[in-house]
């Protein structure tokens, strides 16, 4: 079996790396390459890593050029996918890298990214209960958020366990400059960016939050809430996400522990970590890894669970091939792995 894939937005970070990965995917052919303004350019001028594809020529994004692909990846910024993908057949697997078909909300698309509503697709992220059975079927997919990724990894056993009801969420979570893709921002330059840690979309308006919100409601809370600041810290790649929440009744850490680890029992890319060991990004870096820890502080009454992802991998283009595999019937893990790069 030979799935012919094309790449759309194939010169970004999340392009390069779903290219990366892709490499390695023994039932994978790559196709199109396609973009914007980097379209007649040599892929190997954005991606040199890639020596593979050094000869490849990115084309423009068009349905044309994205036609006769069993697969194809939109890795695209936000409000471009829903045109592109319109226009692809039915009969095409179409996975999308961008923010245009996550929510189910009108409203909130309109609140947070101000145009109109492209639709909702399926969810691709398996972990969620009765996710993998959604994904076996379909033919779009919505590739979560990089910053969602964490936080709903983070705290989903302690929602489906009832350990918290979803109320007076707090998460922080720092990301790697990756996260912001390829535009050319002073915040982004290497002088602004080494050294310093900065907060930034603060008081509840970074467009994750309401991805999260969906994704605590479809884990059984009723009036999920949540405050979410995200941090830039002057690494490449890497989420490291600290969420804390209430408890509903006393808990205690062995409580906790057990629904953490019978939660994520046989997930082949979710790790809890041994008491005392605390998720670090460097173990996670260049792998589709989730490594979870969890706590109770007392004192405060609250559950804290922390979270490690690589934005890139499991973040975008990881998550997106793992939702590949399953609605190709393909095993899950094909062309991923669990095993990070560190130091």
């Amino acid at each position: 079996m030979t799935i012919k894939v094309a790449v759309a937005g194939a010169t970004g970070y999340a392009g390069g790396e779903a290219l990366r990965l892709l490499l390695g995917h023994p039932e994978v052919e790559i196709g199109a390459l396609t973009a914007g303004a980097s379209a007649g350019t040599l892929l190997i001028s954005h991606h040199p890593h890639l020596a593979p594809l050094a000869d490849r020529t990115v084309v423009e994004t068009t349905a044309e050029n994205l036609a006769g692909h069993d697969v194809v990846f939109l890795a695209l910024p936000h409000g471009t996918s829903a045109a592109i993908a319109a226009q692809l057949g039915p009969g095409v697997l179409v996975v999308d890298a961008g923010a245009d078909h996550r929510l189910i909300d009108p409203d909130q698309w309109v609140k947070y990214y101000g145009s109109e509503h492209a639709g909702t697709w399926p969810y691709g992220m398996p972990e969620l209960p009765g996710q993998r059975e959604v994904l076996a079927t379909t033919k779009r997919i919505a590739v979560p958020g990089c910053y969602p990724t964490s936080v709903t990894l983070a705290l989903l056993p302690a929602l489906i366990s009832g350990l918290v009801t979803g109320a007076d969420v707090v998460a922080v979570a720092a990301s790697g400059a990756s996260g912001a893709g390829k535009s050319l921002k002073a915040n982004l330059l290497g002088a602004e960016l080494m050294g310093s840690v900065s907060a930034y979309g603060v008081g509840g308006v970074h467009r994750h939050v309401p991805e999260m919100l969906q994704n605590f409601t479809k884990l059984g809370a009723k009036a999920p809430t949540i405050s979410f600041t995200p941090m830039l810290v002057p690494m490449s790649r890497g989420i490291l996400a600290t969420v804390t929440a209430p408890l509903a009744a006393p808990t205690t850490v062995e409580q906790a522990r057990a629904a953490y680890l019978q939660a994520y029992a046989g997930e082949p890319f979710v790790t809890v970590l041994p008491e005392g060991i605390w998720p670090q990004t460097k173990s996670v870096a260049g792998s589709n890894a989730v490594q979870v820890q969890v706590t109770i502080d007392e004192a405060a009454g609250r559950l804290i669970a922390v979270a490690a992802i690589d934005n890139l991998t499991k973040g975008t283009a990881g998550g997106a091939i793992q939702s590949m595999n399953l609605a190709l019937g393909l095993p899950e893990t094909l062309g991923l792995t669990s095993t990070g790069v560190a130091p």
